[in-house]
């Protein structure tokens, strides 16, 4: 058994992606009931009540190992790993912040981290701090990202794996087998995985969303930059960006999207977050048959 499995308890090393305030209970338990290791997003959440929901919630549905993410510039972050020790979870993923006062707590509480990172220079730092294993989110990920140039995951998995001696997870461009065993062969002791899941029928993202996913071609996602911010959000380019982009007024496009459209109905500036795997994404299936097949 390798030292990632150890770390999370669960059947494969294949680790659900969180995607910002984007949490189902259904879609954790559905992940590790097949074998994985479902994630609660919980680093934009600003209560411990609703923490203690969700995982009550996940509980209800599955006896299986589960994390949680952990967003570090939230300052409710040593709380939330308070309540989730409590609640019997041994790992969590750690992201966006520098880990090096959050991993001692970590320790503290008898828990393991793996800390989310986007280069070389970052994956070094984060093993000083402490993390005992790490995510290697290459440029083709979805979620958060930054503007700087990044390497792609064929590049910086390896390029990782020469110079820690931690375990590492593999995260961007994995959605079937053939992703999945490339992963091994660069240096990886798993995967994150998160468009695909994404694309699942226990999703509870909209279904223009998945459709959007399903149908997004070659070179259809693009990284749009959050304002003033040095970071950026990897989206499906919908016609209505594309138009904005070309448009010199536009200025700041992230003001003008809708990022809860179920709501507004508001579809046509939809944030549809995804990464660039969704082009080889052609249906929605089970969460159990996706993960069947990967690890096939």
């Amino acid at each position: 058994m390798s030292e990632l499995l150890k770390m999370l308890g669960c059947r494969y090393p294949i680790i659900q992606g969180p995607i910002g305030m984007f949490n189902s209970p259904k879609m954790v338990a559905a992940v590790s009931e097949a074998g994985g290791y479902g994630l609660l997003a919980v680093g934009f959440i600003n209560d411990a009540d609703t923490v203690k929901g969700l995982i009550d919630d996940v509980r209800k549905l599955t006896d299986k190992p589960f994390g949680a993410n952990i967003v570090l510039m939230n300052p409710n972050s040593g709380e939330y790993l308070k309540i989730l020790a409590d609640a019997g979870v041994k790992t969590v993923t750690t992201s966006v912040g520098s880990p090096k006062d959050i991993y001692p707590v970590i320790h503290d509480l008898g828990m393991k981290g793996i800390h989310v990172v986007l280069a070389l220079q970052h994956a070094i730092s984060a093993v000083t701090a402490g993390a005992d294993a790490l995510v290697i989110a290459s440029a083709e990920a979805g979620g958060l990202r930054s503007l700087n140039s990044e390497s792609s995951t064929m590049v910086l998995v390896p390029l990782v794996a020469d110079h820690v001696k931690v375990p590492i997870v593999a995260a961007g461009g994995i959605a079937d087998s053939r992703g999945y065993k490339a992963a091994f062969a660069l240096g990886a002791e798993g995967v994150q995985v998160g468009t695909r899941f994404l694309a699942s029928d226990e999703s509870p993202a909209s279904e223009q969303w998945k459709k959007a996913i399903v149908e997004c071609p070659d070179g259809g996602t693009g990284l749009i930059p959050l304002g003033n911010m040095k970071l950026a959000n990897r989206l499906i380019i919908t016609p209505w960006i594309r138009e904005r982009l070309a448009d010199p007024s536009t200025k700041n496009i992230a003001d003008e999207l809708d990022r809860n459209p179920d709501a507004t109905g508001n579809y046509e500036r939809a944030a549809f977050g995804a990464g660039q795997i969704s082009a080889l994404i052609k249906d929605i299936k089970p969460i159990k048959a996706i993960i069947e097949e990967m690890v096939s």
